[in-house]
């Protein structure tokens, strides 16, 4: 019998991940399906204490998991969609992306504290330039601390030397660790990452193994596909990359996609917002795309009118 074999960052989150997507394909397609571990230069970083930014942001974790994929090493690869650079990468497509898990960031705080209820002069860590920007631009009054490594990592120093971090919803989902939450951040006024909840599943253009293209299509969600595509074409057209401080929501309601960005400046003290809507059309999957393409270009265009260029650092590897 033939093995499936997806290609995973060795990370306990990206593990937990790909063990999901591996069971569903395992599902759908009656193979085994096994984990092939790949150390990423992010990795790297994040055990030396390098910035991400230094080594061109979040889209390191990408880069070795790629090279495993062209050189046959694997099947299939696991992302966080969020780390995922928007450019097209050559020969590679993404095959799936499966449904949406939650959006949102989650402040996880001693004593069960809340934005509004953290002390002045209070430690929040975190290693994302947008919710940075974001945190400084609800509570300039807390100073911010540059961390990176695992979660459990980052969920240790509050307490100790941090009252604060700022994660991932999803992340502390997948791996039970939700309770650690003190408050989780409404997309209206805190809006994530583009893609942030989401996983990609990236596959060789042309691979002819029908049972992986079976397996892909069992675990595809289309609404996903189609609001991760909204917000990540807001990165795209910015020509930001996906550390930049820029936030993106996109849900699809009663047949329309509604898609809102905010631009920060880097230090919290400018945004820039930007919302529109588009009728999804039943019909075909690729005309569905075209309406999202049109919408977040209204988007896109009425941010740099506005003069998000200016506000922030733009023009990164997205």
């Amino acid at each position: 019998m033939t093995t499936l074999r997806i290609g995973t960052r060795g990370s306990a989150l990206a593990v937990a991940q790909s063990t999901t997507i591996a069971d569903r394909l395992a599902a759908a397609t009656g193979h085994d399906v096994e984990l092939v571990r790949v150390r990423t230069e992010g990795d790297h970083t994040q055990a030396t204490g390098e910035s991400l930014a230094s080594l061109g942001g979040t889209g390191v974790f990408a880069s070795a998991l790629r090279e495993a994929l062209l050189a046959d090493e694997c099947d299939a690869l696991v992302h966080s969609l969020k780390d995922l650079p928007t450019a097209v990468h050559p020969g590679l497509v993404i095959g799936a992306t499966p449904g949406r898990a939650d959006a949102r960031d989650a402040l996880c705080a001693r004593d069960g504290l809340t934005l509004d209820t953290l002390p002045a002069g209070a430690r929040i860590g975190t290693g994302s330039p947008r919710r940075r920007a974001q945190m400084l631009s609800r509570r300039p009054d807390v100073e911010i601390v540059d961390i990176r490594g695992n979660v459990d990592t980052r969920l240790g120093r509050v307490g100790d030397d941090l009252d604060a971090v700022l994660l991932s919803a999803a992340g502390l989902g997948r791996l039970g660790r939700l309770d650690a939450a003190s408050e989780l951040l409404g997309l209206g006024f805190w809006p994530s990452a583009p893609g942030q909840g989401a996983l990609a599943v990236e596959v060789r253009e042309g691979d002819p193994n029908d049972d992986l293209a079976r397996g892909l299509a069992a675990i595809e969600h289309p609404e996903t596909r189609l609001v991760v595509t909204a917000e990540r074409e807001v990165l795209a057209g910015l020509e930001a990359g996906c550390a930049a401080p820029i936030g993106a929501s996109a849900v699809v309601d009663a047949g329309l996609l509604l898609l809102s960005a905010t631009v920060y400046s880097p230090d919290g003290t400018g945004r820039l917002s930007s919302s529109h809507a588009v009728s999804l059309e039943s019909g075909p999957f690729e005309a569905r795309l075209a309406d999202v393409h049109e919408v977040a270009g209204r988007v896109v265009d009425e941010l740099l009118e506005l003069g998000a260029a200016e506000l922030a650092p733009l023009g990164g590897t997205a």
